[in-house]
């Protein structure tokens, strides 16, 4: 409300409108919030100290220590491929830029599940992995199920997987970064490969850094996916305990709570690297 002085409204005297439906609708999700805690303490069916009893299990460490690990060596080697099918989609290379283009379109059209089942049966249709001259001879062989394990057939899927979505992220942000910055570094003299790694790539950070950090975060939760492969993440060793304890429940909320705690550290690190960038 404003009080009018002859035709001049006074804003110094305004007020809020009243909303009641926005405290009508905070009423409404306080009482949904107050019955879900109510659910969660009163039920014993969550058996919240057998929870506690597994949350610093060994087996369960051990198992998180994995899927830490797989999503490292997944986000470092596919961010590498990742920016290379960008540099190559970008090229004037028509081959090229049609083969990385084609590659994106696969591994972001088939689910990562089936990806990593597909490298896991490897041996199936490849018995033997050889190094040698192709249509000629061969120098050294070995059997495909011996080489690619269960730890070989993760990283293979995984990497493959985040190359691809990695691949698009980063051709945003160079498509992003102004022409006239390209045209500098060649005017200056530096080749197409230094004008890239020099002065295209750190100003595409901007709009790289924000994605990529979600890209972290859902491969982490991606590498649960490896669980079917025998992998020993963690939810596999959560389910190799369940399955001998019958603790369904209580082990899965142990593997939310991981999950959770170390999302929440990264999306801690994200904004940082997203404050640390957006300063230009």
């Amino acid at each position: 409300m404003t009080r009018q002085v002859g035709d001049v409204v006074d804003v110094a005297t305004a007020r809020p409108r009243p909303r009641p439906l926005r405290w009508v609708a905070a009423v409404v999700l306080l009482v949904l919030v107050a019955q879900f805690a109510w659910f969660l303490v009163t039920n014993p069916r969550f058996e919240w100290p057998v929870a506690r009893q597994y949350l610093f299990d060994p087996n369960i460490l051990r198992g998180l220590g994995m899927s830490l690990l797989l999503t490292v060596i997944g986000m470092v080697l596919g961010s590498a491929l990742g920016v290379l099918l960008a540099a190559g989609r970008l090229s004037g290379f028509t081959p090229v830029a049609w083969a990385c283009a084609v590659y994106v379109a696969v591994f972001r059209g088939i689910p990562p599940l089936v990806q990593l089942i597909f490298w896991f049966n490897l041996g199936y249709l490849l018995p033997r992995i050889s190094l040698g001259v192709p249509f000629g001879p061969t120098f050294v062989s070995w059997p495909t199920n011996s080489v690619i394990s269960s730890l070989t057939a993760a990283i293979i899927g995984l990497t493959l997987h985040e190359a691809a979505y990695m691949a698009e992220i980063v051709r945003a942000g160079i498509i992003a970064v102004d022409d006239g910055q390209r045209d500098a570094a060649r005017a200056m003299g530096f080749t197409t490969a230094q004008s890239f790694a020099k002065v295209v790539l750190p100003q595409a950070m901007r709009v790289i850094v924000p994605p990529t950090g979600s890209q972290f975060i859902s491969l982490l939760k991606g590498t649960s996916l490896v669980s079917v492969i025998a992998m020993a993440d963690l939810l596999y060793s959560v389910q190799v305990i369940y399955n001998r304890t019958y603790e369904i429940v209580p082990l899965l909320i142990v593997a939310c709570a991981w999950y959770l705690a170390v999302v929440t550290v990264l999306s801690l690190g994200q904004r940082r690297l997203e404050r640390h960038f957006g300063k230009g």
